[in-house]
């Protein structure tokens, strides 16, 4: 994942307000020719960064939780994760993904490098 980046460290691109949340932690488990899958383990208010998808994504969640997604324009909206409960994305979804919960929470990403954006 990459996020949008800005000329000064610590300013955002777009000249929104600035963010202090603890970054969430990416571990790349396996990235071959076909797939990439990384895990990924939040603490109660880690983001990613904003990102933009390249392929169509699959997420299994490890831990329940809820998710905020911060979208372009300034929208918003929350996901529910469920362990074990698998869901899909195409490529091109551009969003921050912040974890709402006060628990730590984690799931294993799956990038489809077959279907590009």
């Amino acid at each position: 994942m990459s996020g949008a980046g800005s000329a000064l460290p610590g300013v955002p691109a777009d000249g929104g307000p600035l963010r202090c949340r603890e970054p969430a932690t990416a571990t790349v488990q396996a990235d071959t020719e076909h797939v990439r899958v990384t895990r990924w383990d939040f603490g109660p208010g880690a983001e990613t960064g904003w990102h933009r998808h390249g392929w169509l994504y699959v997420v299994v969640p490890v831990t329940d939780g809820t998710l905020l997604l911060e979208l372009p324009g300034g929208g918003t909206a929350a996901a529910e994760l469920k362990a074990g409960v698998a869901y899909t994305r195409d490529a091109g979804v551009e969003h921050n993904v912040v974890n709402a919960g006060s628990a730590p929470l984690s799931f294993v990403e799956t990038e489809v490098k077959a279907h590009p954006g």
